[in-house]
């Protein structure tokens, strides 16, 4: 009687921690490419670049009760160099990408921390999809402040009810930096996918960028659908800025996939106005001085579910004199997942 007590008790004592068991992973992605790059009148010339590579640790446990702790850190770096990848952060700061702790359950998730902003996920990330709105055939024109209010934030995350699903962030201020509000609205369906994003940003404290203290404002609307092998998406963002006029921006694209082949176009343009900074290196005041057009040619091929070469074509034509600001870049690449 007493062995069959003890080997029930130690039975009892080993099951009862087993939802309290969490997990870590690590993951990461190296993307790098070789490109001939031109600059506006310079000379062509060959880069090795980096395509937003990051590593990465995430983890989870089960609480009970249907709830869940969380984390997720994710460092970005420059798989050229090795050197971090700072988002206009200082050079220290090693979690650039996220570094945020989480609770959820069947209410949702609740979120401290840093994460980029889900107006990027929810729109401009799902549209310039070729490589993932990495690297110099990155969305150029998209009006991208809301990443400047990406800290010390907290964000809810809502449960998806009946296809549709909310998340929002709010950046406090810490009385030295802007405050920012950051939210989407989605909806999935049988291919389709539909979002509604608003961003907003207080006085911006900083130099480098034209009307730097001044309130900033967009309004998103993006939706893909897929349908057989063809995936087609777009969409339309509009900035204001205080002081400057309003700009608006969009871009379609389209991918045709075949066997382990992927073909992508896309194609955007702005107006001038706005105060957006450019994602390859122009100055931040380029896109209020004249409109600009963007167009990306591009051809994946997927050696395994976590590795694929490709090759693409870019060209940023910005309306100014003697070819200011202008860029295109042809690229061969190998992004791999682990």
């Amino acid at each position: 009687m007493k062995k069959t007590a003890l080997v029930a008790a130690l039975a009892a004592v080993m099951a009862t921690p087993a939802f309290a068991q969490s997990s870590v992973t690590l993951w990461g992605r190296l993307n790098t490419s070789v490109e001939s790059q031109k600059f506006g009148n310079k000379e062509r010339t060959v880069a090795v670049q980096n395509n937003s590579s990051r590593l990465g640790m995430r983890g989870t446990e089960d609480l009970g009760g249907g709830l869940k702790a969380g984390f997720n850190l994710e460092h970005g770096f420059n798989s050229d160099t090795g050197a971090v990848q700072t988002f206009g952060a200082s050079s220290s700061t090693f979690w650039s990408r996220q570094a945020s702790v989480e609770l959820s359950g069947s209410f949702g998730t609740v979120r401290l921390g840093s994460w980029l902003p889900d107006t990027y996920f929810s729109t401009v990330d799902r549209t310039s999809n070729h490589n993932h709105d990495t690297g110099t055939s990155s969305d150029a024109l998209f009006s991208d402040f809301a990443f400047g209010i990406r800290t010390n934030k907290v964000g809810y995350f809502s449960p998806t009810v009946n296809g549709f699903s909310f998340i929002g962030a709010v950046r406090a201020g810490e009385g030295a930096g802007p405050k920012g509000y950051d939210m989407s609205v989605n909806y999935e369906a049988d291919g389709l996918h539909i979002a509604g994003t608003y961003a907003q940003s207080g006085a911006y404290y900083g130099t480098g960028r034209i009307g730097s203290g001044n309130k900033r404002q967009t309004y998103g609307l993006e939706a893909d659908y897929a349908f057989g092998p063809v995936l087609v998406t777009g969409y339309f963002q509009s900035e204001k800025v205080d002081g400057f006029r309003t700009r608006n921006i969009g871009r379609v694209s389209a991918m045709y996939t075949v066997g382990q082949s992927e073909f992508h176009f896309n194609i955007g343009g702005t107006k001038s106005g706005g105060d957006s900074a450019s994602a390859n290196g122009m100055t931040g005041d380029s896109f209020q001085k004249a409109g600009a057009s963007q167009w990306t040619l591009g051809y994946n091929y997927n050696l395994s579910k976590r590795t694929k070469v490709y090759a693409f074509y870019t060209d940023i034509d910005q309306k100014l004199p003697n070819k200011a600001g202008d860029f295109d870049s042809l690229a061969v690449g190998v992004r791999h997942n682990f």
